[in-house]
């Protein structure tokens, strides 16, 4: 018999947090943040991270696991996720995820299996100091030898995929591609270990634009730009996965004295407005979400918690 998962997911400034407090509470539950970054120490005003008078009591998983010069892959992530789960079951209570990034997200909802290998690191310096002496293009076409595929699917300039398509290839010989088709099968075929429910908070594509730019206002107002500098005088690598991270990564021109503080911050309501937008068609190409129009329920938690209620009994 399968059991009992709730995905809460959204784009930022959706009102996830309070939303799935309240469930919880509710139910029962317990959270496991399904955030990719939310998981480093320190990073909490970038990753909107929930404070601990907002868990009201809840206990949440997967947030501040990890120093920020630790890069964790999502296979480690899914493993210390799945840690949770067990934890939370034996309980009796259910585990409510609440996300986030879509990758980790079907890696955990699916059991994504990534038959990875010990980490080459000799392997990936290789290939970064390639894409910085030869550029981007260079690299991309050593993917398109091995995972034509992956490379059409693969912008060059994102070398941070290229470079995992490639250690891939190298440590199972294997072109990621076909790992991913055959992933991707699973999910069509709804092949979940959990009997879960799935809830996709969304929303007007302009006043969700208009909640980012408020929140990261707010963000700037509570110490976003110190919280980075500190990062960033810390002489921590900034080419690590945390440091990518948007909130973060936007703010290294100001501070090497390449561009406006105002232009950084422009930069960075961009970025996350783009990646709203992606979240979202993630969210339409998911199998079954139950979508909660957040916006016609004014944003009140409590009305929207109700309608999430309502859904799971049925």
């Amino acid at each position: 018999m399968k059991k009992p998962l709730i995905l809460i997911a959204g784009p930022t400034a959706s009102g996830k947090t309070k939303t799935s407090v309240m469930l919880a509470k509710a139910i029962d539950g317990e959270i496991i943040s399904a955030d990719s970054m939310q998981i480093y120490q320190g990073m909490d005003i970038g990753t909107a991270k929930i404070k601990p008078e907002e868990m009201e009591g809840v206990p949440h998983y997967m947030i501040d696991e990890w120093p920020a010069d630790y890069p964790c892959s999502v296979a480690a992530f899914k493993n210390r996720v799945n840690m949770y789960l067990e934890q939370i079951y034996a309980k009796g209570k259910t585990p409510i995820l609440v996300g986030g990034t879509g990758f980790y997200i079907n890696a955990i909802l699916y059991d994504t299996k990534f038959e990875e290998t010990e980490a080459d690191t000799t392997y990936r310096t290789a290939l970064e100091e390639i894409a910085k002496t030869q550029g981007a293009l260079a690299l991309h076409e050593q993917l398109k030898t091995v995972d034509p595929k992956s490379a059409e699917a693969i912008h060059p300039n994102n070398v941070k995929r290229v470079i995992r398509a490639l250690e891939y290839y190298k440590d199972t010989g294997m072109p990621i591609s076909e790992h991913n088709e055959k992933e991707k099968g699973k999910r069509e075929e709804n092949e979940s270990p959990y009997d879960y429910t799935f809830f996709a908070l969304s929303m007007d594509r302009a006043t969700l634009y208009e909640r980012i730019n408020l929140r990261i206002d707010q963000m700037i107002e509570e110490g976003l730009v110190e919280e980075v500098k500190s990062f960033y005088d810390s002489g921590i690598d900034l080419d690590l996965p945390s440091m990518k991270a948007i909130g973060y990564k936007e703010f290294f021109p100001y501070f090497r004295g390449e561009q406006s503080l105002e232009t950084c911050i422009e930069k960075l309501k961009q970025n996350t407005r783009n990646y709203a937008k992606r979240q979202m068609t993630w969210f339409r190409n998911q199998a079954d979400p139950i979508f909660v129009e957040v916006d016609k329920f004014g944003f009140d938690a409590n009305a929207i918690t109700h309608q999430m209620l309502d859904k799971i009994k049925k």
